[in-house]
């Protein structure tokens, strides 16, 4: 045999043991990722969520959610300045509005606007669930520390099918190596004129067996970093508190 069919078989027996090799790596840094998001939604035990029904209010308004078997409805009750009673309700439709019980006309733009508002609270008070939808890709980032505390570090796209208008967003995860609580998260959004934010836990606390959590609201000072280095700046606390997220009156059924 020529030294060059020798060269081409060698070739090819490389290739073909890394890529032997290669697959299972990726199969098992998937499975890794997907451990991670099953252990944490059991802990915070919200398994149920796809038929289960909750109540809370945020900013004194006060949001409801159902969702039996991937049929929802999220509602949204507040009162304007005017002393009306507004409640915008969502299903897997539309949004409605009505004022004190008369549905106005609104733009698509309007209605866009209010689904965004009433979807990202109850997207927000739900997590971690909601990781598993088949429009989201989760990567496993690695093990960081923050705050002297070893984590999981997810990251986590939206393909564009299935994945909302809000599809390009990132969100970043940060989950307990011991009890895969979820005590961290931030994310880069591109709506009204888009932005960088870092949120941290607080009160953690169990309603009806539910772990609820309220969380600090941070923003980099200049929102135009990777996002990817955004822990490395609270564990140097470079990042501006801009409010907190205060879940009152929870109830879950």
């Amino acid at each position: 045999m020529s030294k060059f069919l020798y060269f081409l078989l060698a070739i090819t027996l490389v290739s073909a043991c890394t890529s032997t090799q290669e697959k299972p790596k990726t199969e098992e840094v998937k499975s890794q990722v997907q451990t991670i998001i099953d252990k944490s939604i059991e802990y915070h035990q919200m398994g149920n969520l796809d038929n289960t029904s909750f109540s809370l209010t945020f900013r004194d308004i006060d949001y409801t959610y159902k969702n039996e078997k991937g049929l929802y409805e999220y509602t949204r009750t507040q009162i304007d300045s005017t002393g009306a009673t507004v409640i915008d309700r969502m299903d897997n439709d539309t949004l409605r509005r009505t004022v004190n019980g008369v549905e106005p006309e609104i733009t698509d733009e309007k209605r866009a606007a209010y689904t965004r508002s009433v979807n990202s609270v109850i997207y927000f008070f739900r997590l971690p669930f909601g990781l598993n939808d088949p429009a989201v890709n989760k990567i496993y980032v690695g093990e960081t520390n923050i705050k002297g505390k070893a984590y999981h570090e997810v990251k986590v796209t939206f393909a564009q099918e299935g994945g909302g208008e809000d599809y390009d967003d990132v969100f970043l995860y940060w989950f307990d190596k011991e009890d895969y609580s979820m005590d961290y998260l931030a994310y880069l959004y591109h709506t009204d004129e888009g932005g960088m934010r870092f949120r941290e836990a607080i009160n953690p606390r169990r309603v009806n067996g539910m772990l609820i959590q309220d969380y600090v609201n941070y923003k980099p000072e200049n929102e135009d970093i990777d996002i990817m280095t955004i822990d490395e700046l609270f564990n140097e606390n470079k990042l501006v508190e801009l409010s907190k997220i205060i879940n009152e009156n929870v109830v879950i059924n």
